[in-house]
């Protein structure tokens, strides 16, 4: 386990780790649709996530090229509206931008705000460049720097997304700590050399007993307390 002394820079994944992406789809979803009953908001947001994940599959497998999320997003709308016959423009358009009002975790704003009076904080998302600039605003994140998936036509865990954040915290990668809700996400990091911490949250990926990660956290308050000065 690295000593708190030995991290330069945090890097935080966005998605599922500091902003609640099942909670915000679906009230959008809601909000747009307001005749739609539980189990049709359910069919509309898993219509929304199936082909999101299974794009960025595809791109990854080099079976399509790389559009942004932004693209994604609004081709799941579609796909999501097409599937319980609504066609009104309006509606599809409020699916599409689901992915801007994303609410962040009770400890999010907070932590992130802390560790950043002490250390250089970044973010590192898959959401395109445009969506980051809106979901920021609108959850309270302050960073900073937010980088995305985009600047190198690449979703994580694709190692030149990594490579992107410890190219921009500009020290060598065992002195970047990758923070994520997502093992997955974790291990894509440990293959650059990053340093990793999981952060439970209930939509989270969690390590299996095979998995090496440096730090398991419950929340950013016990990782503020363990990278902090007491």
């Amino acid at each position: 386990m690295p000593q708190r002394s030995d991290i330069e820079v945090v890097v935080f994944d966005v998605l599922g780790t500091l902003v609640d992406e099942p909670t915000g789809v679906r009230s959008t979803i809601r909000d747009t649709t307001p005749q739609a009953d539980d189990a049709m908001v359910e069919r509309l947001y898993t219509v929304w996530q199936r082909h999101r994940e299974r794009e960025q599959q595809r791109i990854a497998d080099g079976d399509r090229p790389y559009v942004n999320s932004g693209i994604l997003d609004a081709e799941a709308a579609r796909c999501a509206a097409e599937q319980v016959g609504l066609d009104d423009p309006a509606t599809v358009t409020g699916l599409a931008t689901a992915g801007w009002r994303l609410p962040p975790w009770g400890d999010s704003v907070a932590c992130v705000e802390r560790l950043g009076r002490h250390l250089p904080v970044l973010g590192l998302s898959n959401a395109s460049r445009a969506t980051l600039l809106r979901l920021n605003a609108l959850a309270g994140l302050r960073w900073h720097q937010v980088l995305s998936g985009e600047t190198v036509s690449a979703y994580k865990p694709a190692p030149e997304v990594y490579q992107l954040a410890v190219d921009t915290a500009g020290c060598p990668p065992e002195r970047i700590l990758m923070v994520a809700a997502h093992a997955w996400d974790l291990r894509g990091a440990q293959s650059c050399g990053m340093r990793t911490a999981y952060v439970q949250r209930p939509v989270g990926d969690p390590p299996t007993a095979s998995d090496t990660i440096d730090w398991l956290f419950s929340g950013l308050d016990e990782l503020v307390a363990a990278l902090l000065p007491g």
